[in-house]
Protein backbone atom coordinates (compact mmCIF):
# COMPACT_ATOMS: atom_id res chain seq x y z
CA UNK A 1 0.00 0.00 0.00
CA UNK A 2 1.17 3.08 -0.81
CA UNK A 3 1.94 5.59 2.28
CA UNK A 4 -0.49 8.79 0.81
CA UNK A 5 -3.29 5.83 1.69
CA UNK A 6 -2.59 5.72 4.99
CA UNK A 7 -2.44 8.98 5.65
CA UNK A 8 -5.76 10.71 6.16
CA UNK A 9 -6.64 14.33 5.28
CA UNK A 10 -9.52 16.22 7.09
CA UNK A 11 -11.18 18.93 5.13
CA UNK A 12 -11.50 22.52 6.79
CA UNK A 13 -9.38 21.87 9.81
CA UNK A 14 -7.94 23.51 12.06
CA UNK A 15 -10.39 26.44 10.15
CA UNK A 16 -12.29 26.54 6.88
CA UNK A 17 -10.19 25.87 3.59
CA UNK A 18 -7.08 23.95 5.22
CA UNK A 19 -6.73 20.16 4.63
CA UNK A 20 -5.18 18.55 7.61
CA UNK A 21 -2.93 15.45 6.55
CA UNK A 22 -3.31 13.62 9.63
CA UNK A 23 -0.34 10.86 10.06
CA UNK A 24 -2.54 9.52 13.52
CA UNK A 25 -4.37 6.70 10.44
CA UNK A 26 -0.21 6.33 9.54
CA UNK A 27 1.03 6.05 13.35
CA UNK A 28 -1.85 3.25 14.23
CA UNK A 29 -1.11 1.13 11.09
CA UNK A 30 2.01 -1.29 11.98
CA UNK A 31 2.92 -2.16 8.19
CA UNK A 32 2.54 1.70 7.10
CA UNK A 33 4.28 3.29 10.30
CA UNK A 34 7.10 0.39 10.05
CA UNK A 35 7.41 1.27 6.07
CA UNK A 36 7.68 4.90 6.96
CA UNK A 37 10.58 4.70 9.60
CA UNK A 38 11.98 2.42 7.70
CA UNK A 39 12.16 4.77 4.37
CA UNK A 40 13.16 7.64 6.68
CA UNK A 41 15.97 5.78 7.82
CA UNK A 42 17.35 4.05 4.53
CA UNK A 43 19.74 6.86 3.37
CA UNK A 44 21.49 6.93 6.38
CA UNK A 45 21.82 3.08 7.35
CA UNK A 46 25.15 1.93 7.99
CA UNK A 47 26.59 5.77 8.25
CA UNK A 48 27.03 7.83 11.78
CA UNK A 49 25.20 9.46 13.35
CA UNK A 50 24.72 10.70 16.60
CA UNK A 51 21.69 12.28 17.07
CA UNK A 52 18.18 12.83 15.94
CA UNK A 53 16.26 15.69 16.59
CA UNK A 54 12.63 15.56 16.85
CA UNK A 55 10.05 18.62 16.44
CA UNK A 56 7.06 18.38 19.38
CA UNK A 57 4.68 16.91 18.96
CA UNK A 58 4.86 14.02 16.07
CA UNK A 59 8.33 14.25 15.69
CA UNK A 60 9.10 12.87 18.95
CA UNK A 61 7.40 9.51 17.36
CA UNK A 62 9.04 9.62 14.08
CA UNK A 63 12.21 10.35 15.40
CA UNK A 64 12.18 8.39 18.44
CA UNK A 65 12.06 5.33 15.83
CA UNK A 66 14.60 6.59 13.96
CA UNK A 67 17.05 7.31 16.73
CA UNK A 68 16.53 3.94 17.25
CA UNK A 69 16.83 2.12 13.97
CA UNK A 70 20.51 4.34 13.67
CA UNK A 71 21.60 3.71 17.28
CA UNK A 72 21.39 6.99 17.93
CA UNK A 73 20.52 9.31 20.43
CA UNK A 74 17.47 11.39 20.80
CA UNK A 75 16.75 15.47 21.39
CA UNK A 76 13.56 16.75 22.18
CA UNK A 77 12.77 20.32 20.60
CA UNK A 78 9.80 21.58 22.18
CA UNK A 79 8.04 24.86 22.72
CA UNK A 80 9.16 27.51 25.12
CA UNK A 81 8.67 26.79 28.56
CA UNK A 82 7.95 22.51 28.68
CA UNK A 83 11.60 21.65 29.20
CA UNK A 84 12.78 20.96 32.99
CA UNK A 85 16.84 21.41 32.92
CA UNK A 86 18.67 24.74 31.45
CA UNK A 87 17.81 25.65 28.03
CA UNK A 88 18.71 27.44 24.76
CA UNK A 89 16.19 28.96 22.92
CA UNK A 90 15.11 30.47 19.16
CA UNK A 91 12.24 32.50 17.69
CA UNK A 92 10.67 30.66 14.13
CA UNK A 93 7.83 32.49 12.59
CA UNK A 94 4.20 31.01 12.30
CA UNK A 95 1.79 31.75 9.80
CA UNK A 96 0.76 34.84 11.62
CA UNK A 97 3.38 35.86 14.22
CA UNK A 98 6.00 34.22 15.83
CA UNK A 99 6.44 31.71 18.77
CA UNK A 100 10.18 30.36 20.40
CA UNK A 101 11.68 26.64 20.77
CA UNK A 102 13.88 25.23 23.00
CA UNK A 103 15.83 22.32 24.03
CA UNK A 104 18.35 21.05 26.65
CA UNK A 105 21.30 23.47 26.42
CA UNK A 106 23.61 20.03 26.57
CA UNK A 107 21.49 18.46 24.18
CA UNK A 108 24.46 18.21 21.59
CA UNK A 109 27.82 17.80 22.31
CA UNK A 110 29.65 19.46 19.67
CA UNK A 111 29.83 18.99 16.22
CA UNK A 112 27.40 15.95 16.17
CA UNK A 113 26.33 14.58 13.24
CA UNK A 114 21.74 15.10 13.68
CA UNK A 115 19.15 14.53 11.52
CA UNK A 116 16.36 16.70 12.18
CA UNK A 117 12.69 14.43 12.03
CA UNK A 118 8.77 15.61 11.60
CA UNK A 119 5.56 14.50 10.24
CA UNK A 120 5.31 17.39 7.80
CA UNK A 121 7.12 20.49 6.27
CA UNK A 122 4.11 23.11 5.41
CA UNK A 123 6.28 26.53 5.21
CA UNK A 124 9.08 25.32 6.50
CA UNK A 125 9.12 27.83 10.30
CA UNK A 126 9.50 25.75 12.50
CA UNK A 127 12.18 23.30 10.53
CA UNK A 128 14.00 26.31 10.27
CA UNK A 129 14.07 27.65 13.99
CA UNK A 130 14.71 23.70 14.31
CA UNK A 131 18.38 23.75 12.22
CA UNK A 132 19.07 27.68 13.68
CA UNK A 133 18.64 26.27 17.14
CA UNK A 134 21.11 22.97 16.57
CA UNK A 135 23.36 24.89 14.91
CA UNK A 136 23.43 27.49 17.38
CA UNK A 137 24.72 24.14 19.62
CA UNK A 138 27.84 23.21 17.25
CA UNK A 139 25.50 20.63 15.65
CA UNK A 140 26.02 19.46 12.06
CA UNK A 141 22.57 18.96 10.72
CA UNK A 142 23.39 16.43 7.84
CA UNK A 143 19.60 15.93 7.22
CA UNK A 144 15.78 17.04 7.66
CA UNK A 145 13.42 14.15 7.19
CA UNK A 146 9.40 13.90 6.62
CA UNK A 147 6.98 11.92 6.17
CA UNK A 148 4.28 14.45 4.24
CA UNK A 149 5.46 17.54 2.31
CA UNK A 150 3.25 20.55 1.05
CA UNK A 151 5.45 21.53 -1.81
CA UNK A 152 3.26 24.69 -2.57
CA UNK A 153 4.34 26.34 0.96
CA UNK A 154 7.90 25.94 -0.30
CA UNK A 155 8.82 24.85 3.07
CA UNK A 156 11.53 22.02 2.00
CA UNK A 157 13.40 24.38 -0.26
CA UNK A 158 14.02 26.99 2.67
CA UNK A 159 15.38 23.98 4.20
CA UNK A 160 17.78 22.80 1.72
CA UNK A 161 18.59 27.12 1.14
CA UNK A 162 20.17 26.38 4.70
CA UNK A 163 21.99 23.97 3.01
CA UNK A 164 20.36 21.48 4.47
CA UNK A 165 19.07 18.14 2.33
CA UNK A 166 15.56 17.41 2.46
CA UNK A 167 13.82 13.55 2.06
CA UNK A 168 10.11 13.35 2.03
CA UNK A 169 8.29 10.51 1.33
CA UNK A 170 4.70 11.84 0.14
CA UNK A 171 3.92 14.85 -1.48
CA UNK A 172 0.24 16.54 -1.10
CA UNK A 173 -0.23 19.34 -3.69
CA UNK A 174 -2.69 22.29 -2.38
CA UNK A 175 -2.61 23.53 1.41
Amino acid sequence: MPLADAIRTIPDYPKKGILFRDITTLLGDAKAFRKAVDELVQPWAGTKIDKVAGMEARGFILGGAVAHQLSAGFIPIRKKGKLPHKTVSVSYALEYGEDQMEMHEDAVNGPERVILVDDLIATGGTAEGAVKLLRKQGADVVAAVFVIDLPDLGGAKKIEALGVPVRTLVAFEGH
